[in-house]
């Protein structure tokens, strides 16, 4: 590079994520436009979006806000605490969250609809956290692979037009109502607008296991297992006993007796 010739800008790779897919199409397009980046990969949903970063190292993440079960501002704290977070651009029709999004470290928040040259801008942020791109023939050093995220630790629950967080580790097991899942805890019940899958897809590896096409199960919560008077099997757990199916039986019973052996059980989850 000769004397006083501008240093080359980085090209980005960016995650764009929102639930409403003609916005999320409009996004990628806006993006896709940009010099600045490079790849534009996209997610309808907080899951998706969370795969998508295990699968690989993005630049940064333009996230909306307003998403059922996980909301942008929840999966934004979840990216802030990855070994290498990427950059968080919020975008969404609301105002009213931009001091939480700052708070948790985003680098821009732009309102929807987004005109060209505010994404212009952002991006130029990005980019200058990102830094130039290697010198040519410099030898390219693999980013190390992300953490996992813990995903979805705490769940908000509406009630009364008040939110109470409730810890995973109250949860003892969740059933299925319709459109809601039913949070069952020491403390009580609570009613949370999610399908009982996407909950099994959020606490699969938290040591949440599918026992019935209606219930999730906490392995630590499960005390023992025994029959109930027609001879299905049951999982007791100090508040109540939770109908176990045949095709899950023999999976719940593995899976207790791998826990065990890894002393997972009667500790407590996170």
């Amino acid at each position: 590079m000769t004397a006083g010739a501008p240093r080359p800008r980085a090209r980005l790779r960016v995650l764009a994520v929102d639930d409403v897919l003609p916005a999320l199409e409009e996004l990628a397009r806006l993006l896709g436009d940009a010099p600045d980046v490079a790849e534009v990969v996209t997610a309808q949903e907080p899951i998706g979006a969370l795969k998508s970063i295990q699968a690989g190292r993005f630049d940064a993440v333009f996230l909306d806000i307003s998403m059922p079960g996980l909301d942008g501002l929840e999966l934004g704290s979840l990216l802030a605490r990855l070994s290498e977070p990427p950059a968080i651009v919020f975008v969404t029709a609301h105002e009213r969250h931009a001091v939480a999004a700052y708070r948790i470290g985003a680098v821009d928040y732009l309102l929807k609809p987004v005109r060209a040259e505010h994404l212009a801008a952002a991006l130029d942020k990005v980019v200058r956290m990102a830094g130039p791109p290697p010198a040519a023939g410099a030898p390219r050093v693999p980013p190390p692979a992300p953490v996992p995220p813990d995903t979805m630790p705490v769940l908000p629950v509406e009630n009364a037009g008040r939110t109470r967080y409730v810890r995973r580790s109250e949860v003892l097991f969740a059933e299925a109502n319709g459109d809601y899942v039913r949070l069952h805890t020491r403390s009580g019940v609570h009613l949370l607008r999610m399908p009982l899958s996407r909950l099994e897809e959020y606490w699969s590896e938290a040591g949440f296991s599918r026992v019935h096409r209606g219930y999730l199960v906490s392995l630590d919560a499960v005390r023992e297992l025994h029959s109930d008077t027609a001879g299905g099997l049951l999982a007791h757990t100090d508040i109540g006993d939770v109908p176990v199916s045949r095709r899950h039986a023999r999976e719940l019973r593995e899976q207790l007796m791998a826990a065990a052996r890894r002393g997972e059980l009667g500790g407590g989850r996170p």
